[in-house]
């Protein structure tokens, strides 16, 4: 079985390559690799250089730049003094050449080091890679050199549901998540693990971005299985992080899926308590995945007709609770509508329990006990997808 999987657990190395096209990320901005005295580094700087970022090979995190141009010459100043302390910092200082760039890394000491630098060229995927890592190679190759190489610790081994689970981490961010590897058939099981190993990695990709944004960053990421049937499965992924800003932040996302196909699962794909088909709109901040549904028809949904709904509904099932304030805390507002139009969910098994959605300084509002919506009133208002519920 670990063989069979390790396409989806492992990375597999970058091997060098002469494709002659030059990769760019949705953004504008553009891919190098080369080096910067002895070191092997990624490079990554916005169209008129005016910002970018690259990465030592060796350890993966971020140095941000800040560039301009001094005629043909691109400046790149490493670090920055957005917390106001001014102090002398590294310079790249770079001349275009025919296939890239080259120049020095001048330290504020004096120290220089010769910089070369060449478009990144990836060669295509394996077709057995994670659709994750495909997203990654096409629309953020900066990202994608930076997972090359890094792999998976294999963890425990353990039951849940009738289901065994395989956990895998990856030892620099600490991200975890498992692999499903019996319980279902060999094809459902190919098609939720590229899922689960898809968002692993893109937790590894939080980590490295929450350090480029703050120095003393703080990222921590746990997982837990939920609800685990033949038709449904749900999954919490838990992540607290502090990337600067004025506090730090949690993050409790529950992921669904429909475990014949594979595919995620939104609300409306479950529930749906609008006129006409039911969208489909994934909100879930993969800025390398695009959802097939305006976000305008999305929000008009959730806030005009998901979230009054919601409200009645709950009103109904949980009196006391929908009025009641934690001990020590001020009016939740569970009546309201804010608090319901953008819930968090998961299967369980008696009905969907939902999580109203707090900002941070409220946040001991979440923590609800109740909010379930039994399986036979969602029936009542099936979604997109047609699911075997209880």
């Amino acid at each position: 079985m670990f063989k069979g999987l390790f396409r989806l657990t492992g990375i597999v190395v970058l091997v060098c390559s002469t494709f002659p096209t030059v990769l760019w990320a949705d953004s504008g901005k553009q891919t190098y690799t080369g080096m910067l005295g002895k070191m092997p580094i990624v490079l990554e700087v916005s169209a008129d250089g005016s910002e970018g970022r690259y990465f030592y090979q060796k350890y993966r995190k971020d140095l941000v730049l800040s560039g301009t141009k001094e005629g043909e010459t691109l400046v790149l100043e490493e670090g920055d003094h957005r917390y106001g302390e001014y102090k002398p910092l590294p310079t790249i200082r770079l001349q275009p050449e025919s296939n890239g760039w080259s120049g020095e890394w001048v330290s504020p000491k004096g120290k220089v080091l010769k910089v070369q630098l060449q478009p990144a060229n990836l060669p295509p995927v394996p077709a057995d890679t994670l659709p994750y890592l495909v997203r990654l190679h096409d629309k953020a190759p900066y990202e994608y050199l930076r997972l090359q190489g890094m792999k998976l610790i294999q963890g425990k081994t353990e039951t849940f549901m009738g289901y065994t689970l395989q956990w895998w981490s990856e030892p620099q961010s600490n991200a975890e998540l498992f692999e499903v590897i019996s319980g279902y058939s060999a094809e459902e099981r190919q098609r939720i693990n590229q899922q689960l190993m898809g968002r692993l990695w893109r937790e590894v990709v939080g980590y490295y971005g929450c350090f480029a944004n703050y120095a003393d960053a703080y990222y921590s990421q746990i997982s837990q299985p939920l609800w685990m049937t033949p038709s449904v499965m749900s999954v919490r992924v838990s992540t607290e992080y502090f990337c600067g800003g004025a506090y730090p932040d949690q993050v409790n996302d529950s992921i669904n899926f429909d475990t014949k196909t594979g595919k995620s699962l939104t609300l409306e794909d479950v529930l749906w308590v609008g006129q006409g088909k039911p969208l489909h709109y994934e909100e879930n901040y993969d800025v390398y995945n695009s959802s097939s549904e305006s976000s305008t028809a999305y929000s008009d949904y959730r806030n005009k007709e998901l979230a009054p709904w919601l409200v009645a509904q709950l009103l109904k099932l949980y009196p006391t609770e929908m009025t009641t304030t934690p001990e020590g805390e001020n009016d939740c507002g569970y009546n309201d509508d804010y608090p319901w139009h953008y819930p968090g969910w998961y299967f369980t098994e008696k009905g969907i329990k939902l999580e109203p959605s707090f900002p941070h300084v409220a946040a001991v509002c979440q923590n609800i006990g109740w909010g379930v919506l039994p399986y036979n009133l969602v029936k009542q208002h099936p979604g997109g997808v047609a699911l075997q519920l209880p």
